[in-house]
């Protein structure tokens, strides 16, 4: 506790509403900051306080919180959930007037210069600093988007999504090494990010490096080439956790291939975690050694498969409250119908529609949507097909294709059954007995008499007939 904490006199006491546009605080609330700032990096971390707490900037006193400034509101929001408790602690620690931890954004703020100091007091230290920081120029940037709370879960990842989160919150390692792989744009590098964002906010203490095969292969030959292949050795050997991302990129590359297994086996032998992602599982990745083959098969391999409808929806739904837009959601359900290649393009096309409106300041329609994404839509057409309308009127009403063919008469089975046979007869040049027999050999009656029923209920139920036209629009594009 602070020498001095009675003697209220010395902090500077104001009202932060009245305060001088260019505040300059006492030498003693200076001191007392200065204090506080120095432990950062031995509570915190190095790779912590350089990413974070660095920038931290004290601004003013008044009424009992001490108001520091970073310069963004991103690294604001972040440093008040994961940190702002503990250095409010420490503050207190030294001065128990505090009693508040005011964050604020100013992107001019000018952090105190610790370095000079610390170089004098501990040269070790910065030694050390230096040595991270090239490390962390070599790994690879984190996108803040790509976190746990922003991946949508659905059947087609769920796997992936729980071995992610068990290896972040487990205090042992459960499976070593975790291989995730999935097609493109369907979310591996999302996973990635978010684990190794988690491992920084849980552990700290532990030095993380995430890179591409691509660039793992890069700064080997770089090191080949300047014969200091030994650094290359001891820097990759030295982390605590090595994420490699497209791990299929060094196929075909012997040299790359043998340097990564010895990598591999140092790393695991010091009982140290390696996470691996790829386009395909290890044993259908052609051109690679078997022993590599192997160890990259040792723990757990999960895979992403392709997304279904209620994902994708899902996907929207978080994409617009981020993007905090106005979108209707038979707009969503539209997209979630007609665009099924990869999450990456359904994200795009959102961002497109959310760049129009905001431009046009017009108002989302499914008109408007369609003439935006022709493009997109028409790289999606393709021969319309009663198989194709029973799948996809399956799965917006969350039913099982096999329920189109079925002798179920309950209603929330028979009400798609007749949207699927009223599309098959508008949108295909199938005859009435014909439609009849893809859907388990009914009668042409059958499909006559949904057809009318369909017809009636649309005229009858405005957001019935959107519903249906939503599904028209996603077959045809």
């Amino acid at each position: 506790m602070s020498q001095v904490k009675n003697n209220k006199s010395y902090l500077s006491v104001i009202d932060n509403s009245q305060a001088p546009e260019n505040f300059q605080p006492t030498p003693e609330i200076m001191g007392l900051w200065k204090a506080v700032y120095k432990q950062f990096r031995g509570e915190f971390g190095e790779a912590v306080f350089r990413s974070w707490l660095k920038p931290l900037s004290l601004q003013a006193f008044y009424h009992g919180t001490l108001e520091v400034s970073v310069p963004t509101r991103f690294m604001k929001d972040w440093i008040q959930t994961n940190y702002g408790p503990r250095i409010l602690e420490m503050c207190i620690e030294k001065e128990d007037q505090i009693s508040r931890l005011e964050i604020v954004v100013v992107q001019k703020s000018t952090p105190l210069d610790m370095d000079a100091e610390t170089e004098k007091t501990s040269p070790a230290i910065k030694a050390n600093a230096n040595a991270l920081a090239e490390e962390l120029e070599l790994s690879s940037p984190l996108d803040p988007r790509f976190k746990f709370e922003n991946f949508v879960v659905g059947d087609s990842n769920a796997l992936s999504h729980a071995a992610a989160l068990r290896l972040v919150e487990s205090k042992a390692m459960p499976f070593n090494p975790l291989f995730i792989y999935g097609g493109v744009g369907l979310g591996k590098t999302h996973l990635m990010h978010a684990i190794a964002w988690a491992i920084r906010e849980h552990h700290p203490e532990k030095t993380v490096m995430y890179l591409s095969a691509e660039k793992f292969m890069f700064q080997f030959v770089k090191a080949l080439r300047a014969k200091d292949t030994m650094a290359f050795k001891e820097l990759f050997r030295s982390v605590d956790v090595l994420m490699i991302d497209d791990v299929q990129f060094i196929s075909g590359k012997e040299s790359t291939q043998e340097e990564f297994f010895h990598t591999f086996n140092a790393l695991i032998d010091q009982n140290k975690q390696i996470i691996i992602s790829a386009d395909r599982s290890p044993n259908d990745i052609q051109g690679i050694d078997d022993r590599l083959r192997s160890r990259l098969s040792w723990g757990l391999v999960a895979d992403i498969q392709p997304t279904n409808y209620e994902l994708r929806l899902g996907i929207l739904k978080a994409k617009r409250e981020m993007l905090g837009v106005e979108m209707p959601d038979a707009v969503l359900e539209f997209l979630a119908l007609k665009v099924t290649s990869n999450v990456r393009e359904l994200e795009g096309a959102l961002n497109r529609l959310a760049a129009h409106a905001d431009i046009s300041r017009t108002p989302l329609t499914l008109e408007a949507t369609q003439h935006v994404l022709q493009d997109l839509l028409r790289s999606h057409d393709r021969r319309i097909t009663i198989d194709e309308i029973q799948r996809r009127v399956s799965e917006h009403y969350n039913l099982k294709v096999s329920d189109m063919h079925s002798a179920r008469r309950s209603r929330n089975v028979a009400r798609p059954r007749q949207v699927a046979m009223y599309l098959a007869k508008q949108l295909t040049a199938r005859s009435l007995p014909e439609i009849g027999r893809k859907f388990g050999g009914r009668d042409h009656t059958t499909v006559m008499h949904a057809v009318r029923k369909i017809e009636e209920l649309m005229e009858e139920d405005a957001s019935f007939a959107q519903d249906v036209d939503v599904l028209r629009r996603a077959l045809t594009g």
